[in-house]
């Protein structure tokens, strides 16, 4: 039986930055560690450029876990950001779920550390209260690949929806001619490949 396909709106998406912390992201073993953070800078930069309603938020950052990455908090200063006591489940914490909340908005795009925990938890607790949760793979790391993969078939039989941070920014974009000069500075800026294309387009362009 086929599905409705249920793609994302940058009018009623809201992005979820979990636990990206310094102490937490020494534990990413499942991507390099240029390829992790190159990726969820990606995401960052498709929230902003997309003005994409983001919340920040760490677990525990004064204990091992540390502070949130700066380039986070630079790109996003006006942001919620959440600072959690103790809850390992972001969903348990009442601020952080009344900023969800607070932007009207049902679709929820979720990155985090780690996999298995800082994603998986509030996906499947935000999927229960009824949200459409897309879960951004590539910007989520954990351990290993074997992790990895148990956390992303738990969510997925939860109802989430798998994406890549390409995969987001083009659902977004929707079509190339709604400006393709600033998003194609996004995807050149982050997949050297793709910076080819966009220089050979604006030499053929002029």
């Amino acid at each position: 039986m086929s599905k409705k396909y249920n793609r994302l709106d940058k009018d009623n998406a809201v992005v979820l930055l979990v636990d990206h912390q310094a102490g937490l992201i020494s534990l990413v073993r499942d991507f390099t560690p240029d390829e992790f953070k190159n990726n969820v800078l990606a995401l960052a930069d498709i929230a902003a450029f997309f003005k994409l309603p983001t919340i920040l938020t760490t677990s525990f950052e004064n204990g091992p876990n540390g502070p949130m990455v700066p380039e986070l908090k630079a790109k996003f200063p006006d942001a919620p950001y959440i600072a959690r006591p103790g809850q390992i489940n972001a969903w348990d914490n009442s601020d952080f779920v009344a900023a969800v909340k607070a932007t009207g908005r049902k679709q929820i795009i979720i990155a985090g550390v780690v996999t298995d925990v800082c994603v998986a938890f509030p996906t499947l607790a935000a999927l229960e209260e009824g949200f459409d949760v897309f879960v951004v793979t590539d910007a989520s790391g954990t351990f290993n690949p074997l992790v990895r993969e148990s956390a992303l078939s738990r969510m997925v039989e939860a109802g989430a929806q798998l994406m890549n941070w390409f995969a987001v920014g083009c659902e977004l974009q929707r079509d190339w001619r709604n400006d393709i000069e600033g998003f194609g500075a996004i995807l050149g800026g982050h997949l050297p490949a793709y910076a080819n294309l966009m220089q050979s387009y604006s030499q053929n362009s002029k």
